[in-house]
This record gives structure tokens, sequence and C-alpha cells, in this order.
């Protein structure tokens, strides 16, 4: 069942707010506006989709009136399971674009991914993994900036933190956090044996400043040499720096950048993201193990998905989904797969609404 009256109540707001942005004092006011578009943009949809609904009410109730008619009756009769039907499938429209949304769905990201187990092959595993989400940000029109690298000795990555910004980047890229498997022969391998190698990944939305309070005497700031590529200089210069957040006891190094200044900045954006992260978790660590949606979670500790190269197999154990595309997801094309963990995340929300509703 529709909850018209909040449908209704949405339609109104939408509304006002449509004749507020025609007002001079809110043109005017560069604040204000901004709120209010971004307010109009996010109710669009809805208030769309409702009046097509009220549409297609009344056509439906003109329809059941003209059965009655002898000369209409036939006509109605053929219009009226399409229409119903078209009725059922905006409805659910209406359910989902009702559902809360993550106040992180527009943030950009904070990406991490980690080498395993498996040597130098989750080395080169881990830098895969970024090639595929880097695919994907190109497909998106997203930014992708390195912001620290360690590469490994046969070509992989230790270890990648990258900005990724964009358009709505963590509400599609938050099913990518947990442990990802890799099951495949190794070039080195030469009786053909096929290996097992992980990589871990994190997906953090950006935190800003206001929501992060970090104290500056919490922090322990130590200055080094840059080691990686950059240019003349690079090694001889104190320009890298290493961050401690002493009551956690989180490490951030950054020395992409040229000064001093920069990597401190880059630091910090990577510090604020953890500690958020942190603090989602122990809110998510507080709710019942009912109200928390497994797909949502994100855990690093969880083993999400396995990539069988051999058998051109890819499985998300999250929803126990199989796909037979490996070439194409590692490539970047990922929307088949998001959409499903999206789709599941959806119904427990939807079943969730249920629940408290009754």
């Amino acid at each position: 069942m529709l909850p018209l009256a909040r449908l209704e109540s949405l339609a109104a707001r939408h509304r006002e707010i449509e004749e507020l942005l025609c007002r001079p004092e809110v043109v005017s006011d560069a604040d204000q506006l901004r709120r209010l578009t971004k307010e109009r943009t996010e109710l669009g949809a809805l208030v769309a989709a409702f009046a097509r609904f009220r549409d297609l009410e009344t056509r439906i109730a003109d329809d059941e009136e003209a059965l009655g008619d002898p000369e209409l009756r036939e006509l109605a009769e053929a219009e009226l399971p399409e229409l119903r039907a078209e009725r059922e499938e905006l409805a659910r429209e209406l359910q989902l674009l009702l559902l809360p949304k993550d106040p992180s769905d527009e943030r950009d990201v904070v990406l991490e991914i980690r080498a395993g187990a498996g040597g130098e092959e989750a080395a080169l595993f881990a830098a895969d993994l970024f090639r595929m989400y880097s695919r994907y940000a190109e497909a998106q029109r997203w930014q992708v900036e390195v912001l620290s690298a360690s590469p490994a000795s046969a070509g992989g990555l230790k270890e990648l933190i990258a900005l990724v910004s964009g358009d709505a980047v963590y509400a599609k890229l938050r099913f990518e956090g947990g442990v990802h498997r890799v099951q495949r022969v190794p070039a080195t391998e030469s009786q053909g044996r096929i290996h097992t190698s992980t990589a871990t990944v994190a997906v953090m939305p950006e935190a800003e400043e206001v929501e992060v309070a970090i104290d500056e005497k919490d922090l322990k700031i130590t200055k080094t040499a840059a080691g990686g590529p950059g240019g003349q200089g690079v090694n001889t210069t104190m320009s890298a720096i290493n961050l401690l957040h002493v009551p956690t006891g989180i490490m951030v190094r950054s020395e992409e950048q040229r000064s001093q200044h920069q990597n401190l900045a880059r630091a910090m954006q990577i510090l604020r993201a953890r500690l958020h992260e942190i603090a989602e978790r122990e809110q998510q660590a507080a709710q019942s193990a009912e109200r928390r949606s497994m797909v949502g979670s994100g855990d690093r500790s969880e083993k999400i998905r396995t990539y069988n190269v051999p058998q051109s197999r890819i499985t998300d154990h999250r929803i126990g989904l199989t796909v037979h595309n490996i070439a194409k997801v590692l490539a970047g094309e990922l929307g088949e797969i998001h959409d499903a963990l999206r789709a599941h995340r959806q119904a427990e929300q939807l079943e969730q609404q249920s629940r408290d509703t009754h």
C-alpha cells in the first residue's frame, strides 16, 4: 500500500520549491539557491512518477466507469489490463524512490586496495582490481587520483590509495568493500597449477573536516624523503609525510604530491575518511543484526567475491550471484553485478520497511 499522504506532501513541497526558485531574493542567495536546487533535483524523479501514477488512476477510474456503457465497454475491457499492470509497476517504482537514501551516496570515495594472501600473485591481483576500477570510473566519467602507492617487485601493488570523484561515486562503489579472491594459474607456474590469492578493498566516503574533528595534539607528523617517481629532486627533498593518529594507531603516508603542504593535506584527507569509516562501523555494530544489511556492510573481513579465471566465472557470495564474463568484468563492466547487489539491498530495505510499518 502506497503512503499517498506522504507522496502528496512531497509533491506539494516540490511545487513550493519551484515557486521559491522564481523569487529574486532566493536567486540572489547562493546558499539557499544551491540547497533548494538540490532538494528539487532529489524530489524530481519521485514527483514525476507520482504524477504518472495519478494520471493512471484517473484513466483506470474512467475505464471502470465505462464498463457500464455498452458502446464503450469493449474498449475499456481492452485497455484496463495494460493500465493496471502499468499502475502496479509504477507503485513498485514509487516504493523504491521512497526508500531512505544514504547521505553518503553522493560523496566522493577514498579507495584502498591491498594485496592479501598469495605473495606476488596477490600484488598482481591488487593491480588488476585497480585497473578494473579505473576503467569503470572512466566509463562513469569519474576522476581517479592516486594518493599513495606501494608497488611490488613483480609489477603488482602492495597497496594503493586513490581518490575517486564524480557523480554518486559511493552509491555505485559501496558494494566493492571486502575481500576479493582470485583463482588462476600464475605466469610463473610451470606445471599449470591453480593458485588462490586475495586482495582487500575498502571504499570510504570522503569525510568533511566538520564531520571528523581531529585534535592536532593527537597527531604525530614525520617528514621524510619521497621514494617514488616525480622528477628531479624527488628523493632529496623532505616532501613525504608520515602521519600517525595516536588514539587509533592509524598511520597514513603521502608522497605523491610535490610539497610537504600538499602531502599533509592528502594525508589528512585519508585520515578523515578512515576515522569516518570507523565511526560508521561502530554505529552499524550498535544496531541489531536484523537491521543491518548484509550487502551494505562492506566489511573488509568478508570474502565477498571470487574470480575463477580458468572457468571465466565470478561469484558474489553475498547474494549467490554467478556470472561467466570475467574478462568484461575485469575490464570494468561492473554494471550487471552492481545492479543485482542494488536490487538485493532494495528488497531488504522494502522488507524492513514493511516490518516497521506493521
